[in-house]
This record gives structure tokens, sequence and C-alpha cells, in this order.
């Protein structure tokens, strides 16, 4: 179970949604069919992309209020299929209004209500910090897809970075790939400061607590640049400049990486 509260990730996910409309706002309709930074995905495939998820998320919401089983994967082709066939700024007008929706069905959950919120969401048991610290991750990664649009030096907000780092650990040992060399390295982040263990190798990548014990190599970061590191999005043109890597190439970290 989750150790921060529903209102910590609720206010979060809040200001992830603000600063998302807010970017949408100033790029207009206009900048509806720009390219975000996911590859073949324009400004508004990621709105789209967002509120659909959204959409489906407020489905498993509502279920665990009522504490009924979360519903199947059936429902997500037909809300894929809706989302998909709508014109640039009605993707981006309806993603922002189902998620101001979400946040207002979150807000207005009774204290008793939050509490006994379950859902037995991809396999795992999840209380409602846990459910909408899934949708946080997603949010925050995908709007810095947007923002980066309109703002190429576009960092995630430390705030939303500390969140999203608690579940590092998980997104690496899932998505990363594996390396022909057994390379660890201790990692170290700032703003807020972190200390992480990174293992890469043929067997595939881990990411730990650190131990503060000896490793080959070492990695001075942001926190939020660790946390786009892990998702795929650290590329050369967007890697500040404080990031230190000791011991290991960064292109080598970046390999490791491919992302969501």
């Amino acid at each position: 179970m989750s150790q921060l509260l529903t209102s910590d990730v609720l206010e979060v996910l809040r200001g992830s949604h603000e600063r998302l409309s807010a970017t949408l706002a100033e790029l207009g309709e206009e900048g509806a069919t720009l390219p975000s930074y996911d590859d073949g995905w324009s400004v508004a495939d990621v709105a789209s992309h967002l509120g659909s998820g959204t959409e489906i998320f407020r489905h498993y919401l509502d279920a665990g209020v009522r504490g009924e089983p979360m519903p199947g994967g059936e429902i997500n082709r037909p809300i894929w299929d809706a989302w998909n066939a709508k014109p640039p700024t009605d993707q981006i007008r309806d993603s922002l209004a189902v998620g101001s929706s979400f946040l207002e069905a979150v807000d207005a959950m009774s204290d008793d209500e939050r509490t006994r919120w379950r859902g037995l969401i991809f396999g795992t048991e999840m209380d409602l910090p846990a459910f909408l610290r899934m949708r946080l991750n997603e949010h925050v990664l995908h709007t810095w897809d947007v923002t980066v649009a309109l703002d190429p030096a576009a960092t995630l907000p430390d705030a939303a970075a500390d969140v999203v780092a608690d579940s590092l650990a998980a997104v690496a040992g899932r998505t990363g790939t594996p390396a022909g060399e057994q390379v660890s390295v201790e990692v170290r982040t700032t703003t807020p400061e972190h200390a992480f263990h990174l293992d890469l190798g043929p067997a595939g990548v881990s990411l730990s607590p650190s131990l503060d014990d000896t490793a080959s190599a070492s990695l001075t970061l942001p926190t939020e640049a660790l946390v786009r590191l892990v998702y795929g999005r650290l590329d050369a043109d967007h890697t500040p400049a404080s990031v230190s890597a000791k011991g290991v190439d960064l292109d080598q970290l970046r390999g490791a990486f491919p992302g969501l």
C-alpha cells in the first residue's frame, strides 16, 4: 500500500493538469498539430491519449467507489476509437474536460470512500493513493511531451518528479533493456535528493535504493532528469548541463531505457 495520502497525490496530479491546460492554451488551436516529443504523435494525439486514459481510469475509480470489480479490457477499444475519431481541437478540449471531471470526482469522495477504495488493476491490488500515482506517472511524462514542444528547455516539476521517482524501480525493471557488459552505477539526485543503485547487464536492468556501496561508476543529476532517463526522455538535446556521469557513458545509460 502507498505511504502518500490521497490528498498529497491529488495535489500533484492537479498541478500536472493545470500545467497541461496552460501549455495547451498557450499553443492555441494552431499548435494542436505540432509534433510532440512522442515519435509520430502530434500535441493533439498526446492530449487524446491522456483523455482516453483518464476516461478509462474514471471507470476504475467509480467501480472502486461502488465496491465492484474493476472493468476488464473490453472497455478500452471503444474508448480509444472514439477519441481517435475526434478532430484535433476536440481532442484537446475534451482531454482537459475529462481531466477536470476526474479530479472533481476524487475531490467529491468522502474520507470513508477514500479509505475503503480498493482495485485490482493490471494484476496488482491498489489503494486509492497507489491508483492515483499510476495515473500521475503517465500524466506527468506526457505533459512534458507537450510542454517541450513549446519550450525545448522544459523539465518536470520537482514535486511531480519526487513522487514519480518512488516508482522508478518497477519501471526500470520492466522496460530496461539488457546490456552487453555488467555495470554498477551509484545514482545521486538533487532537487529533491534521492540515492539509488543501478545495475545494467546481460540479465537486464535493476534500480534499487542505494546501500552506499562502492560502484564502478556514478551518476549525479536532478531527480526530474533521472525520471526522464528511465522513461526514455533524456536525449542529448534535453539533458541539463548539471548531469554528470563518471565511469559510464551517458549514451550507454540512454540505450538501456528505450522509454514508455
